[in-house]
């Protein structure tokens, strides 16, 4: 292991904020795998999974048939590793581990069931062993090839770049610019000075300006539910210059550096998309004692140039961590298919770069944070003020449909609470159908010797018609046409709970499915309603044939859950009163 001195020098603008717009993936990332469907081992047992659990719920995954509904992935989470490397590599903790982790893949793929592993792009895990990939990534991506891992879930704590769950809070100095009062242009015959709250203009969302400087220069933090996750998450402060003549003049920077959230060290300039400056400037006294900076070189053109200073390193540094993960895998095994999960719960808005190396990106903290053990179930909650919660989870991703597909990845919402205590079967219910609309992975959390064929765990977790919305080949994830609280509801961000939601879901067989949600905890009054022109509208052009759906003369609607079928001729979908928490979901398909 190389020694860490800070994060990685970028010197490929592919990595950079700029081109994350552009949909170019990195290092050869395979494109068009569907939502990842399995177990993972975190929700039912915490760091307490052991080998002896692992293969039982491997067993349980083929002796009730979910191998055969798509369930495949065995995920092993936290506390397998020993606490520390062995010679530099990571290895089985053999107390509850006995076995190699080789062995333990081959007992699985015997089981024609696929293996999966997890480990952090920190220095340590979640639950502090010592063994985080960081500096290590070709070792560890080799090892994880050598044991036959088909999955790899990469977590986020004790990140080094950021101030993430567990690393020293300073490290905000890495992800935010400092506080900036004026800027200094000097070259032949000119001599700018210009003020930042006066002068300067801000460019996307974040920053902001106080009374004598302009802060929170930087990325919001995306781990809690506060801000939308749509619209651009960072801020940068933008000057116009005009200069007479083309060349090299001298920026100078008047600021006040911190390591505290919103004021950071690490800045950013760059003219129009021509980077000419990252890296740390001095440490100042305090973020209200203002110095000047060095003389950093830029190029302008004669006229009008926009100089931009900016901090866009909270993204780039966590891409740039996940990435060259990717790349060691590639470097072990060019030709391997491992789903690479990123873990960092929306922290740095993965929405916007996760697809470049991923294939799925969490987008909050944790849906629970009660799991259980042996025997123990743990716990789920259906609302939450904070992210351990069903609603709070779907609240975001229900309007991140843009963000995925499969040319990119999916929004990862977390793993499945259906069977846990907590939720009741109607939310369960619900809970499914959420994810399955939304593209969501399916990875079940719960203790599957709990769950009998036929039981009502069972037929949720087993309803072929929504695992198929979620499997379709189309590969869409659902767009929430219909919001009881929101005028814009393909886009607005409503953590209010008291409402009915609509989504609708365009199918390979030129089919439609329709959700009806009630996000409430109370009986709602309808009734709530779609029709064809608003689904064409917001849908219409994702749709495999939208002409004729929009001309048929009729519709046959089936309910998803019921088997129920009936035909509609009026092209307007409703439903009247729902139960609290409850689901309609439905498949609506032209008739000729």
């Amino acid at each position: 292991m190389t020694e860490i001195r800070g994060p990685k020098k970028i010197t490929d603008r592919d990595y950079r904020f700029d081109a994350f717009k552009d949909g170019t993936v990195l290092l050869q990332k395979k494109k068009g795998h569907l939502p990842a469907m399995g177990w993972n081992s975190w929700n039912a047992f915490g760091s307490g999974n052991t080998e002896a659990l692992t293969k039982a719920m491997a067993d349980c995954m083929v002796a009730l048939g979910l191998d055969q509904l798509g369930y495949s992935y065995v995920v092993l989470d936290d506390g397998c590793y020993k606490p520390e490397r062995v010679d530099g590599l990571l290895s089985h903790e053999e107390v509850k581990f006995p076995s190699d982790f080789r062995a333990l893949a081959d007992y699985i793929h015997g089981k024609g069931l696929k293996f999966g592993m997890y480990n952090d792009i920190g220095t340590n895990l979640c639950a502090g062993a010592a063994v985080g990939t960081c500096g290590h990534e070709m070792a560890d991506a080799k090892s994880y090839v050598d044991w036959g891992v088909d999955f790899l879930k990469v977590d986020n704590c004790y990140y080094l770049w950021d101030n993430a769950t567990f690393s020293d809070a300073a490290n905000a100095k890495y992800v935010y610019a400092p506080n900036i009062r004026a800027v200094k242009i000097e070259g032949e015959g000119v001599c700018i000075s210009l003020d930042a709250v006066r002068d300067g203009s801000l460019r996307g969302m974040r920053a902001e300006k106080k009374d004598t400087c302009v802060t929170n220069i930087g990325t919001f933090d995306g781990t809690g539910p506060g801000p939308s996750p749509v619209g651009d998450r960072s801020g940068e402060l933008v000057f116009k210059v005009n200069v007479p003549a083309e060349g090299e003049y001298s920026l100078t920077v008047t600021y006040a550096s911190g390591q505290e959230e919103g004021v950071g060290r690490w800045l950013q300039v760059a003219v129009g998309d021509e980077l000419f400056y990252d890296d740390f400037l001095e440490a100042t006294e305090n973020s209200d004692t203002y110095a000047e900076s060095q003389k950093i070189t830029v190029t302008l053109k004669a006229g009008d140039n926009n100089l931009r200073l900016m901090n866009h390193r909270r993204q780039e540094n966590t891409l740039a961590s996940y990435a060259a993960l990717l790349e060691g895998l590639n470097a072990a095994d060019p030709e391997h298919d491992i789903i690479l999960s990123l873990c960092e719960w929306g922290k740095t808005q993965p929405q916007n770069w996760g697809y470049k190396v991923g294939d799925s990106w969490r987008i909050l903290n944790d849906i629970t944070f009660r799991v259980g053990a042996d025997g123990d179930p743990g716990v789920g909650t259906w609302v939450d003020p904070y992210t351990p919660s069903v609603t709070s989870q779907y609240n975001k991703a229900v309007i991140m449909d843009e963000f995925a597909g499969l040319d990119k990845g999916w929004n990862d919402p977390d793993m499945l609470m259906i069977g846990m205590n907590g939720l009741s079967e109607t939310q369960c219910k619900t809970h499914m159908a959420m994810w399955c609309m939304m593209n969501s992975p399916l990875m079940l959390g719960l203790d599957l010797r709990r769950v009998q064929k036929g039981d009502w765990i069972y037929n949720i977790i087993a309803n072929k018609e929504l695992i198929a919305l979620n499997q379709d080949a189309l590969g869409i994830q659902a767009k929430r046409v219909f919001c009881s609280l929101a005028e814009n509801p393909d886009t607005e961000y409503v953590t209010n709970r008291d409402r009915v939601d609509i989504l609708a879901k365009p199918l390979a067989d030129s089919s439609v499915a329709l959700s009806f949600i009630n996000v409430s905890e109370a009986c709602t009054k309808g009734p709530f309603s779609v029709d064809i022109a608003t689904i064409l509208k917001l849908i219409g052009g994702k749709m495999t044939d939208a002409d004729a759906f929009a001309k048929a003369g009729s519709y046959k609607v089936t309910d998803l859950w019921t088997g129920e079928s009936c035909v509609n001729t009026t092209g307007v979908f409703s439903v009247t009163d729902m139960e609290a928490c409850d689901n309609i979901t439905l498949k609506v398909e032209a008739n000729a």
